[in-house]
C-alpha cells in the first residue's frame, strides 16, 4: 500500500467482491474524438487492462456501466474478458441493483469507479466510492478515494492495484 491508501479506505478494498466502473472519463480522458466519416474514436491506456486482467484472475468480477453506446467501448471490453456491460444507460444505480442481485453481492462489498455526476448515485452507495483524479467536484461528498492518476491515464489500474493489495494483506 501506498501512504495515499488510510486504513479506512484498505479495510474497505478488502471486502470488495465486484468493481464497477465508468467509461468515459475513466477508462478513457473522457473525450470523444469523431471522424469525417462518422465512426467514434477512444483511447484506452494498456496498463488499465492488464490491471483489469489482474483483477478478473484474483476472483473480483468487473462491471462497466457507461452513459453512452460506444463500439469501440464494446469492443475493448471484450477484449479485457468483462463480461458485464451495461451501454446507453440513463439510470446507473438501477443498473447496479439489478447487477448486485444477480449476482448476489451486496453494496459492501461493491466498488464503484466514477469522473463525473451521473456516477453520483453509484459512488453514494457503494462500499468503496472512487472518484479518478480529474473527476468533477460534484464526487467530493461521495468519494472514499481519489486516483493519483487521471482517467484514461492510468486511474482503472491504480484501482486494480489497491484491491489486488488490499487482498493480499
Amino acid at each position: 500500500m501506498t501512504a495515499s491508501h488510510d486504513a479506512a479506505v484498505v479495510e474497505r478494498a478488502r471486502r470488495i467482491r465486484l468493481a464497477v466502473f465508468d467509461c468515459d472519463g475513466v477508462f478513457t480522458d473522457g473525450r470523444l474524438w469523431l471522424g469525417d466519416d462518422g465512426h467514434e474514436y477512444k483511447a484506452f491506456h494498456v496498463h488499465d487492462g492488464h490491471g483489469i486482467k489482474r483483477l478478473l484472475a484474483a476472483g473480483v468480477i468487473v462491471a462497466v456501466i457507461s452513459g453512452r453506446r460506444s463500439d469501440a467501448v464494446t469492443k475493448r471490453i471484450r477484449e479485457l474478458g468483462i463480461a458485464h456491460l451495461v451501454e446507453g444507460c440513463e439510470d446507473k444505480l438501477a443498473a447496479l441493483r439489478t447487477l448486485q442481485k444477480q449476482l448476489g453481492i451486496g453494496d459492501a462489498e461493491t466498488a464503484c469507479v466514477g469522473d463525473d455526476f451521473p456516477d453520483h448515485a453509484l459512488l453514494a452507495t457503494a462500499g468503496l466510492a472512487i472518484a479518478v483524479a480529474n473527476a468533477t467536484s460534484a464526487l467530493d461528498d461521495v468519494a472514499h478515494w481519489r486516483t493519483c492518476a487521471a482517467g484514461g491515464a492510468g486511474a482503472v489500474r491504480e484501482v486494480c492495484d489497491l484491491l489486488l493489495a488490499a487482498r493480499s494483506d
